[in-house]
C-alpha cells in the first residue's frame, strides 16, 4: 500500500511558477512510475507528466517546456516544477503511482492561476 501526499498548490499571477511536491509513504524507487494529472472543473483528469524509476520522462502536449518532473529518492518526493503558467492551468492537480498493480491517487492540490 502506497500513501501520496501533495503540497505546494496556490494562487499565482499568469507568467508566475509554483512547485508542486508528492510525498510518498515508501521508496519512490521501489514504485515503475509515479505521474501528475490535473483535473480543471468540469473537465476529465488528464496526464500532466510522468516520471520512471530509471527517470524517464513523459510529458502532456500541453505542458512540454514549461513544466518540469523530478524524483528525489532521498525524501520520497516526486516535484512538478511549473512555469509560465496560464490560466489554463488552473485545476486540481493529483499525484499517482501504480504498485502492485493497484491504482493510487493522493488528495489533490489546488492551483490556480490569475489573469
Amino acid at each position: 500500500q502506497v500513501q501520496l501526499a501533495e503540497s505546494g498548490g496556490g494562487l499565482v499571477q499568469a507568467g508566475g511558477s509554483l512547485t508542486l511536491s508528492c510525498a510518498a509513504s515508501r521508496s519512490i524507487f521501489s514504485l515503475s512510475y509515479m505521474g501528475w494529472y490535473r483535473q480543471a472543473p468540469g473537465k476529465q483528469r488528464d496526464l500532466v507528466a510522468t516520471i520512471t524509476s530509471d527517470n524517464r520522462t513523459n510529458y502532456a502536449q500541453s505542458v512540454k517546456g514549461r513544466f518540469t518532473i523530478s524524483g528525489d529518492n532521498a525524501k520520497n518526493t516526486v516535484r512538478l516544477q511549473m512555469n509560465s503558467l496560464q490560466p489554463d492551468d488552473t485545476a486540481v492537480y493529483y499525484c499517482k503511482t501504480i504498485s502492485d498493480g493497484r491504482q493510487y491517487w493522493g488528495q489533490g492540490t489546488q492551483v490556480t492561476v490569475s489573469s
